[in-house]
């Protein structure tokens, strides 16, 4: 496929189908999948990723606010999305009207549901969340009987889930099993209760790789779907791992080639001098386009099917390179900055270890102003 813009995404939807087959058969027969698609779908384009995955069998959509729910919904009318956030008060009675369903993680908050749900003659559907130890939403493990009792004894509510989050599996053995015996305890006691779920999760990407299966009903994996793999502490070995496919490819192009003698500062700052007579490609990405700025002086981009030095600061607009071992090297060129060229590869985890961050920043990061392309069968 020939460029035709200066700074690009272009999105698989042959290896997002195939990531979520992948998911499907590691959850198990039975198991829901609830495929996250916060933050336009980390970065891959919301309406799209959401269309070609209903189409491949995922069960339900995880979201962040009633906005992305929104764009879900005009893709397919009634499909089942849970709002993983806290609704805000003025967000009560839209949610509720929207038949989204939503996390709680007290009893005001269902009560303002019950309320809602009266006035407009609905059932607001909940997932109650315990905080096991991630310490941002949830009730504590000790008081989820009493408060999911109370729930019940609400009007026009429906807890249709329960749930929990790991907040440290890829790193910590120890405290994520500390909060799988904790949830473990609740769900115990609740089963000797006969008191079930339609949507019982709390296994995320991480969990899905490095945690046995558990007593879940359903599987809530976000950065897997997207063919990346958690990075940590804890070594990550799968079957069949060459079948999870990184989905999305960042690339740009070369705007302007020359040589710079020796001695030369480059970028803001002049952080970095050239110690031999030096070619310089100047290429058509950076921060603005969400290529961070923190991986200055440590990144590489690839170009010619070579590994290629970022010299000094990345810059809003642009970034310059060191091509001076390349044979042959054309004004226009792609630089691909996330993906393949040959037989190299540069992925969103290695882009984020050079930007001291996480590959969820790294995706997400990518800007509006960048073009998402769509290659697969599924491409419109």
């Amino acid at each position: 496929m020939k460029p035709v813009h200066r700074c690009w995404a272009e999105v698989d939807l042959d290896a997002l189908r195939g990531n979520l087959a992948w998911i499907r058969q590691r959850a198990g027969a039975g198991v829901k999948v609830m495929t996250v698609v916060k933050a336009d779908a980390y970065g891959h384009g919301l309406k799209q990723i959401a269309g070609l995955l209903m189409q491949s069998g995922t069960d339900v959509f995880g979201v962040a606010n009633l906005i992305e729910a929104r764009a879900i919904r005009s893709v397919g009318a009634g499909w089942p999305v849970l709002m993983l956030g806290a609704c805000l008060p003025e967000e009560v009675e839209q949610a509720v009207k929207d038949q989204v369903m939503v996390t709680v993680s007290s009893l005001a908050e269902a009560e303002a549901f019950s309320s809602a749900a009266r006035k407009f003659k609905l059932v607001a559907r909940l997932h109650l969340k315990v905080d096991t130890g991630m310490g941002r939403l949830g009730c504590p493990p000790e008081q989820a009987e009493q408060l999911l009792a109370a729930i019940d004894s609400l009007p026009q509510v429906e807890t249709a889930g329960l749930y929990t989050h790991f907040s440290s599996v890829e790193d910590e053995f120890h405290y994520t099993q500390r909060q799988r015996t904790l949830f473990g305890k609740l769900l115990k006691s609740l089963a000797a209760k006969g008191r079930n779920f339609e949507y019982l999760h709390a296994n995320n990407s991480a969990a899905m790789l490095l945690e046995e299966a558990g007593p879940y009903n359903t599987v809530r994996p976000g950065l897997l779907v997207y063919g990346v793999l958690p990075f940590g502490r804890r070594r990550i070995e799968i079957p069949n791992r060459d079948l999870i496919q990184p989905v999305l490819s960042l690339k740009c192009r070369i705007s302007l080639i020359k040589d710079v003698p020796k001695g030369s500062r480059l970028s803001y700052g002049g952080l970095y001098t050239t110690t031999r007579t030096t070619r310089v490609a100047t290429i058509s990405a950076g921060y603005g386009d969400g290529y961070l700025r923190a991986s200055s002086e440590r990144a590489n981009v690839l170009i010619g099917g070579e590994r290629c030095q970022v010299l000094g600061r990345i810059t809003m607009d642009q970034m310059l390179v060191d091509v001076t071992k390349l044979e042959s090297v054309s004004h226009g060129d792609e630089v691909v900055l996330i993906g393949r060229q040959g037989s190299q590869e540069l992925t969103a985890t290695e882009v984020a270890q050079w930007a001291e961050t996480v590959p969820w920043e790294v995706l997400t990061a990518i800007t509006y102003r960048v073009p998402r392309v769509y290659l697969g069968a599924q491409a419109s």
